[in-house]
């Protein structure tokens, strides 16, 4: 039966003047278990021919067929898995791939070929063992002789069955001795059964072989059969794939996986070059949205401080109105219209009055609030020493006072108790009651004097006016701000006939706050994206790189059956893969980087979350996607024959 067959077979090079006739005419066929020395001098055709035989190349012309199937028509993915099914190939300079080790060299052909690792492992295993190598299982090929790496060669060659023994000048690189033993190990594969096709111009080595076929300038011009070929009795047996699809495309992806984490170690400082413009890029995003994110919560804390949910309503069209101060239309009564409202949890009215602070020996100018009992809560301030008013002490026009912090300082410096004590404000006595903790506005700490008194007492003993300065109202829980502003707004204006006030309220002023500075985020993160970009030009300029660096790597795993899908999923997994752990590495980065900042800013710190983190490495992922393409996809198009051609 014959294996192999070509008829007017014809192969040429180049193209116009330079187009040269490689091979004419062809015919030649194989019988199955024949072994077969194809003989001729350097440029005389025998290698093109040995190449078209493995389905490495195709002819310009004629018919080859391969186990009866002709392989002109078929594809690079259909001829890789006819390779992987049927032909083993022995190679003069052994083509051993240097970062794995003599058991994965063997069982490399079976990964492509589906086969389960424990299964190849074991059959890789055995076949080292059948030649000798049985203890040099887990030696890399820099660890080995050129006659175990070619022995090696010979193993990763039947690890699939090899029907088809291809070598090409296999004692080419060898001594004498070493290059015996390799043809007596040629010679018994061949009585177990394996058809043999050897390449070589030393008619010794051709004297192995049952029949001589002699190759000059493209042409047969000799066939000679030494031996007649013996019925075939069978190959060595074949690694069977896993019936299961789903098993095999998964395997398949854990090999890539494998494959790409051994090539990443075994360059790791190319690998680290490549991370450092990710690196830097993912560590700029997550530290700038983690510093906008901690600078923010920084401003809505002090913006709860002025109170949480509240609105205050003043007289006057607004903040720039000069005849606000002539404006007397708020009154206690509005005030206690509001705290009516079932939307309001509380409504205070505030009359205010700046004048002069007198304790012993001590004047400063300070402000004085006259509030209700509900302010305190309403604006969030808590009581450092003493206690707050409360409403029987708005009720009887009591003349109590509490003070902040900043007063506390500037009237008691030795840090005497001020509480019990009596001031002065516009001559008028107030016992100090309370003093307030320090709370720092949302535009920072002020040195401003406050003190707050009921304003019951503040209107009737020291303003003696009916007007107020303001209504502070704390809006309800479950009650959207925004809307209770238009409803109170609504009222009064009914109330006054017109409008002659204006509200401040704190939500809207956190909304804008939360705009601006997410806005600012979103800008400066979308500039340290541009280092994302560029880290990532970076991975493919590097991928490019490595593609030519280890084009005969790629060579030897589509000359074993890899198919173009193989060769670009482990490019691109390894991309992904830098990319991913130069995302890790980058977040870690960042960390540290707020580590530093927390020990020179003590004001706020860098907040940190999930959620931009998660984004980065999706951004990381998909630039290892975007920018890997290209190598992956230029190596999987590579010319098996220039690819193991190339030094």
């Amino acid at each position: 039966m014959k294996i192999i067959e070509t008829l007017k077979l014809n192969k040429w090079y180049g193209a116009g003047q330079n187009r040269v006739h490689v091979l004419r005419d062809i015919d030649f066929s194989v019988d199955e278990g024949d072994f077969v020395a194809i003989i001729g001098q350097s440029g005389s055709g025998k290698s093109t021919l040995m190449n078209i035989l493995g389905c490495l190349d195709t002819q310009s012309s004629g018919v080859c067929r391969i186990r009866g199937v002709d392989i002109g028509p078929l594809d690079s993915d259909r001829l890789a898995e006819l390779r992987g099914k049927s032909i083993g190939f022995i190679f003069q300079r052994y083509n051993l791939l240097a970062a794995l080790n003599a058991t994965d060299n063997v069982a490399l052909p079976a990964v492509y070929a589906g086969a389960g690792r424990r299964e190849r492992l074991a059959r890789a295993k055995q076949l080292l063992a059948n030649l000798g190598l049985g203890d040099k299982l887990e030696n890399r090929p820099t660890e080995l002789s050129g006659g175990q790496q070619q022995r090696v060669s010979i193993a990763r060659a039947l690890m699939n069955g090899g029907d088809i023994i291809l070598a090409d000048e296999p004692t080419g690189a060898l001594d004498s001795k070493s290059g015996e033993n390799v043809m007596a190990i040629l010679t018994d594969l061949n009585r177990q059964g394996h058809t043999i096709v050897l390449v070589t111009h030393d008619p010794n080595i051709a004297a192995y072989a049952k029949r001589s076929v002699e190759i000059r300038d493209g042409e047969i011009i000799a066939d000679v059969r030494r031996e007649p070929c013996p019925p075939p009795s069978g190959g060595a047996g074949q690694a069977n794939p896993p019936e299961n699809a789903w098993l095999f495309r998964k395997d398949q992806l854990v090999e890539a996986f494998k494959m790409s984490v051994q090539a990443i170690l075994a360059h790791k400082m190319r690998s680290v070059l490549t991370m450092l413009g990710i690196i830097i890029g993912i560590a700029s995003v997550v530290s700038v949205v983690a510093l906008g994110r901690g600078s923010q919560q920084k401003i809505i804390a002090n913006i709860n401080a002025m109170g949480t949910n509240t609105i205050t309503v003043y007289p006057g069209a607004g903040f720039g109105d000069r005849r606000a101060n002539r404006v007397k239309t708020l009154t206690v009564g509005d005030s206690d219209m509001l705290g009516r409202q079932t939307y309001l949890a509380s409504s205070t009215p505030v009359s205010a009055s700046s004048g002069t602070l007198v304790y012993r020996n001590i004047s400063v100018n300070a402000q004085l609030s006259g509030v209700g009992e509900q302010y305190f809560d309403v604006k969030g301030l808590s009581p450092a020493q003493g206690r707050f008013f409360d409403a029987d002490d708005v009720r009887r026009n009591a003349s109590y006072v509490v003070i902040d912090d900043n007063t506390r300082k500037k009237l008691f410096p030795s840090g005497e108790n001020p509480i019990g004590q009596v001031l002065l404000f516009k001559r008028q006595p107030l016992e100090i009651i309370g003093v307030a903790k320090k709370q720092d506005t949302v535009f920072g700490p002020t040195d401003t004097l406050n003190l707050w008194a009921p304003y019951t007492t503040v209107m009737n003993k020291i303003t003696g006016t009916k007007h107020i300065s303001s209504i502070v109202v704390k809006v309800k829980n479950d009650v959207r701000p925004l809307m209770a502003e238009k409803n109170l707004s609504a009222l009064l204006a009914a109330r006054h006939g017109k409008t002659d006030f204006f509200t401040q309220n704190t939500d809207s002023i956190k909304k804008t706050i939360e705009s601006t500075t997410g806005t600012m985020t979103l800008l400066i993160s979308g500039i340290a994206l541009i280092s994302l970009v560029v880290g990532g030009i970076g991975v493919m300029n590097i991928m490019l790189v490595s593609v030519t660096e280890r084009t005969r790597e790629i060579g030897l795993r589509i000359a074993v059956g890899a198919k173009q899908g193989n060769i670009m999923q482990q490019f691109l997994i390894e991309a992904v893969l830098i990319c991913l752990i130069g995302g890790v590495l980058g977040i870690g980065v960042s960390y540290l980087i707020g580590l530093v900042f927390d020990m020179f800013v003590t004001d706020f710190a860098m907040a940190y979350s999930a959620g931009p983190m998660l984004l980065a490495l999706a951004c990381s992922s998909a630039i290892g996607i975007v920018f890997g393409f290209v190598p992956a996809r230029n190596a999987s198009r590579l010319n098996p024959i220039e690819a193991l051609s190339r030094e």
